[in-house]
Formats: structure tokens, C-alpha cells, sequence
């Protein structure tokens, strides 16, 4: 697929990469410190807060567009009803403790609870969780279909103007330039609707042209998907993103607001997003496109007009390279300082491995984004995997009266992994016309979590036990 698109429409899109590049290179770090480097000396105001945190979590915007024009209304369901639910968790029970602990990254507090080793495996896992890869295959469609790029070329192209200004800039560049894409991303779908609505038509336009099923929040869900997506939400709760923003704020105060408020403006682009989702379903036919994956641009190529449509294309990019710059940078200094130096057991005010961090960080997305060729099931294959296997170990760390011995700690997450990742291999090598079989027909993670909260209710009631005999 390739958008024809006006002169002006390239320069506005031009244009947008060259600010973003002027932000990034223009940012420097106040001085040589790990802690201006990974959070900006925890000088992070409320707007700064809240503009970065929107922009960087929602970069997943293609994919959203492939929920949406694949289950409709109901696709709201999973990709954002269970998150709403659990960032209103994290605000009301986490944040506040995240910014108390006064650390840099999840790695750093699972080191002072749980030692060296819960620690290190953690990295790795956050590593794996962290891959921008999914927004780098996003960008790399969006570069291919507006200027012809092979696929390839297009995600190394994402890549470079991603990571350049990263290294020298640090977290502080990050958000600069998060701000910037903040604005952009409303403006894109904000521009949109109009068109569709005037062109087009409301509502009654949608429901003659949609079947019943796409209008209701259950149309063609079945109940194991909700709850494996379900789950997914609960990524927020140990999402590094929104660690690192909460270690990175001024005020203690400005954590549980900046995420409500957030959360105000995540639903408001939700409505933007779904509803633009619903009318490329309704008039945007799947022949049309080589999958779902490319309807808000197609819709985009069908309905707007030049200028507009190349706005709205930089309000796509904007809100797609937010999550990849943002995600790069902790996914490089994961490398770095929670796998890398915490094994050489360097000095926290240590810088030294960053480079090495984004090159390993760059290779590691490009190939899987290769690889896994779809968002969503680069999403499902790393939520269903990762998230059982740190979920408990991570939310006991900021729950002392929860918290168990390291080995527990340590077997529960290599158990939970272990079995996710078996249970996932078997159902993949057993798929039937390319649809996965898995052990009992039964989700790779529901065994994987059920693996992990055995292993530490074992080693809850032995801490219990020990506790009685003591008294």
C-alpha cells in the first residue's frame, strides 16, 4: 500500500521530523550524573509529567486500528477497559511508594528487596518487555507506505532518528520531545473526525454499514481472550514507562495526579481512536488493504484532503514514535545498568554501557519486529510471557508485609516464565492451519501465573511459619 500524498503534505511531515531531531539534539544533559541522565534529576513538573506519560504509552496506535476494525466497539475492551482499571490501581497504590523509593528503575528496587539475582533476571525480563520492536515495525509501515521505503530500510530509518539524539540527550530529550508529540497526536485524530462525520455521516451512517457485532461492547469476544487481555492491562503495573516518570517528578504529590489526569486524557483519545476505527470498518474494505493493521491509513487516503491528510499522517507518526524513543531509551539503559553493570557489579553513578545498550537494544527490536511481523501478537507473545513471571515480585516489593524470601521470589519467576514460554512453544508447534493448540486448550499464561502464585504462597506460608516459631 502506498498514500498519495501532496507536496505540502511532505513538507508537514518533513518538517516534523526535523523538529523532533532539533528537540532531541538541542536537550543536553545537565551534567555527566546517572541521575540527570535516567531521570532528568527528578525535576519533572506536572504537565511535563502527564504530556509524557500520555504520549509514551500510546504508541501502539496501528495495532489499536487493527483491534478496531477487527472486533469493533468490543475491541475497546481489550486494549483499554482493563488498563484503565489497572493505571487507576497504580495511581492510588503505587505511585506515590515508586516516587518515596527514590530509585531509577524497577530492577533497582527488586535489588534492594530481593538481591543481585532476582534483580539481574528481572533486567532481563524488562529488557524483553520493553522492546520497542512493536513501534518500530508501526513506524516502519507508516515511512514505507508515505515514501515507497522497502520494509526493512524503513525500520532501520525509524531507528536512527530515534536513537541519535537519545544517547547525548538522555531522559530529559525523551521528554521534550514526548511534549511536542503530545500535541501532535490530538491534533491527528482531532482532524479526522470532522471529515468523517461531514463526508460521511454519525452514527446512523455506522450502523447501517456495520454489522450488529461491531456496535456492542461482547460482539465476537469469547470470554478466555477477555481475560487473557484482561490480564495484558495489568502490563501498567510494572510497565518501566511509568516507574521511570514517577522516580523522575519534582513533587511527591505530582505522581497520583499526573496519572488521573493521564487517564482523563487516555479515554478522550480512546473515543478519537475508536470511533476513527469503526468508520474505516464501515467504509474501507478489507480488499482494499493488505491487512487491518493499515486502516486508519487508508482511511486517511480515502477522505481527507491534502494538508489534512498530512496532518493527520503526522499525528500517526508522532503518536508512534513517542512509545519508540521512549521505550528505546529503557530498553537500552535496562541493558546497561540492570543486567550489564549490575553483573560487573559497577557503581550506580555509572554511565558506561549506554552505547552498547541502545546498539544491543536496536538489533535485538529490529529482529523480532522482522520476525513477528503483526503488533498484536508481538504484544500477546511478550505480555503472555513476561508479565506472569513479574507481576508478583514486583508489586511485593513495595508491599513489605507481602514480601518473601529471595528464593521464592526467584523460582516463583523462573516457574512462571518457564512454563509460559513451554506452554506457548507447544501450542505453536501443535497449531492447526496456522492457529496455535495450546496444552488443554488453555492460555499460555493462566499456567504461568497459577505456576508463580503457587511458588510464593509456598514461601509466604513458610515466612508465616517461621515467623510463629520465632515468636
Amino acid at each position: 500500500m502506498k498514500v498519495l500524498l501532496s507536496t505540502n503534505d511532505y513538507l508537514i511531515i518533513l518538517a516534523y521530523f526535523i523538529i523532533v531531531l532539533v528537540i532531541g539534539f538541542k536537550t543536553k544533559t545537565a551534567d555527566n550524573s546517572i541521575k540527570d541522565y535516567l531521570v532528568a534529576g527528578r525535576t519533572l513538573t506536572l504537565p511535563a509529567f502527564v504530556a509524557t506519560l500520555v504520549s509514551s504509552f500510546y504508541g501502539g496506535i496501528l495495532g489499536i486500528g487493527e483491534f478496531t476494525y477487527s472486533y469493533g466497539i468490543s475491541g475497546w475492551l481489550l486494549y483499554a477497559f482493563p488498563f484503565y482499571l489497572f493505571i487507576t490501581f497504580f495511581a492510588f497504590f503505587l505511585a506515590d511508594k515508586i516516587r518515596k523509593a527514590h530509585l531509577y528503575t524497577i530492577p533497582d528496587k527488586l535489588f534492594r528487596v530481593y538481591g543481585k539475582k532476582v534483580s539481574i533476571f528481572a533486567g532481563i525480563l524488562i529488557f524483553l518487555l520493553a522492546t520497542p520492536a512493536p513501534f518500530l515495525f508501526m513506524l516502519g509501515i507508516l515511512i514505507r507506505i508515505i515514501f515507497g521505503f522497502n520494509i526493512i530500510y524503513a525500520m532501520i530509518i525509524a531507528l536512527i532518528l530515534s536513537v541519535l539524539y537519545l544517547y547525548k540527550g538522555g531522559f530529559r530529550a525523551d521528554v521534550r520531545v514526548n511534549i511536542f508529540e503530545f500535541i501532535l497526536m490530538f491534533v491527528g485524530f482531532g482532524i479526522i473526525l470532522p471529515f468523517c462525520f461531514n463526508l460521511l455521516g454519525g452514527f446512523d451512517y455506522l450502523q447501517s454499514r456495520l454489522a450488529e457485532q461491531y456496535l456492542t461492547l461482547t460482539g465476537g469476544l469469547t470470554i478466555q481472550i477477555f481475560f487473557v487481555w484482561f490480564f495484558i492491562g495489568s502490563w501498567v503495573l510494572i510497565d518501566p514507562v511509568f516507574h521511570q516518570r514517577c522516580y523522575a517528578v519534582k513533587n511527591k504529590k505530582t505522581p497520583k495526579r499526573g496519572i488521573i489526569i493521564s487517564l482523563v486524557f487516555w479515554i478522550i483519545f480512546d473515543f478519537l481512536t475508536t470511533t476513527a476505527g469503526l468508520y474505516a470498518k464501515a467504509f474501507v474494505n478489507i480488499n482494499e488493504i493488505p491487512s487491518a493493521l493499515y486502516s486508519y491509513p487508508a482511511l486517511a487516503e480515502k477522505i481527507l484532503p491534502p494538508i489534512a491528510k498530512g496532518v493527520f499522517f503526522v499525528g500517526l507518526i508522532a503518536t508512534v514514535m513517542s512509545s519508540l524513543h521512549s521505550y528505546m531509551f529503557i530498553s537500552a539503559t535496562t541493558f546497561s545498568k540492570d543486567i550489564i553493570s549490575r553483573i560487573k557489579n559497577s557503581s550506580d553513578e555509572e554511565n558506561s554501557y549506554t552505547a552498547i545498550g541502545l546498539i544491543v537494544s536496536s538489533i535485538f527490536s529490529l529482529v523480532l519486529a522482522y520476525l513477528i511481523p503483526s503488533v498484536v501478537n508481538i504484544w500477546y507473545t511478550i505480555g503472555t510471557m513476561i508479565i506472569p513471571a513479574l507481576l508478583i515480585s514486583v508489586l511485593s516489593s513495595y508491599f513489605p508485609k507481602y514480601q518473601v524470601h529471595s528464593r521464592y521470589i526467584l523460582l516463583a519467576m523462573l516457574g512462571s516464565f518457564s512454563v509460559s514460554l513451554i506452554s506457548f512453544s507447544i501450542g505453536h508447534l501443535n497449531s492447526i492451519e496456522g492457529s496455535p493448540v495450546y496444552p488443554f486448550f488453555i492460555e499460555p499464561m493462566y499456567p504461568g501465573l497459577i505456576t508463580g502464585l503457587i511458588i510464593y504462597l509456598i514461601g509466604f506460608k513458610n515466612r508465616k511459619y517461621l515467623q510463629t516459631v520465632t515468636d
